[in-house]
């Protein structure tokens, strides 16, 4: 049983470590934006702004889409 846990753990490690995620070194954001929050995945990436804005990148840094979050109350 702990032979099958040990097993497990190495297998959890290893796939974890195989993947890799490209990441530009440098995040180019509009003048005056300040980041509050941030969100990968393996094809983009986005930042939420201090302004109630999205905005999306592909990874190599280019601007998909820009998204204003309205308050719905």
């Amino acid at each position: 049983m702990i032979g099958g846990i040990l097993i497990i753990a190495a297998l959890l490690a290893f796939k974890l470590r195989s993947e890799s995620i490209n990441f530009p070194p440098t995040l180019i954001l509009p003048n005056g934006t300040k980041p509050i929050a941030f969100t990968q995945t393996k094809d983009w990436y986005s930042v939420i702004t201090d302004e109630d804005q999205i905005l999306i990148y592909k990874n190599d840094g280019t601007l998909i889409r820009s998204i204003a979050v309205q308050d719905l109350e």
